[in-house]
């Protein structure tokens, strides 16, 4: 008669994977009994209130608000929309090279300095001079633009 193929260490983990199986089968039909499957639509809706959190109750009808669809503004404004204000400021003329055309310009009010080009220049500048100008968004930040002697 012969032996058996099956070694102790093999039984072992054939229970092993059995037990394991059971326990599956076990959670699975717990967690069917406890499903929320077949709850209503009103169990599962959640509302957000006044102040943005999610709550459970309904919100007050009366609270309601009225908005203007029209008045929602999605994206960008075209520039011709925006109302910028320009402001004329004074500054004094900090630093000014004519040969190469450029300077700087040190706000009274704020002390911020501003970069100026000759492009920009409605009268001559020199150093120390008192000025008026506007400013103008340029590729590295604020530029001094339509500068004027005072």
């Amino acid at each position: 008669m012969a032996k058996s193929q099956q070694t102790f260490n093999k039984i072992e983990k054939e229970k092993k994977r059995l037990k394991k199986r059971e326990e599956k089968k076990k959670k699975k039909e717990a967690r069917k009994a406890n499903s929320n499957k077949g709850v209503g639509f009103d169990n599962m809706i959640a509302y957000v209130d006044k102040y943005g959190n999610l709550t459970d109750t309904p919100p007050n009808p009366d609270d309601k608000i009225e908005v203007d669809v029209d008045s929602i503004e999605i994206g960008i404004p075209k520039k011709e929309d925006r109302h910028e204000e320009i402001t004329e400021n004074i500054g004094k003329v900090s630093f000014f090279d004519t040969s190469k055309g450029f300077g700087f310009i040190i706000d009274t009010q704020t002390q911020d300095k501003y970069f100026v080009h000759v492009s920009g220049l409605i009268d001559e500048i020199k150093e120390n001079d008192k000025v008026t100008f506007e400013l103008e968004r340029g590729l590295k930040g604020m530029n001094a633009v339509k500068v004027k002697k005072v």
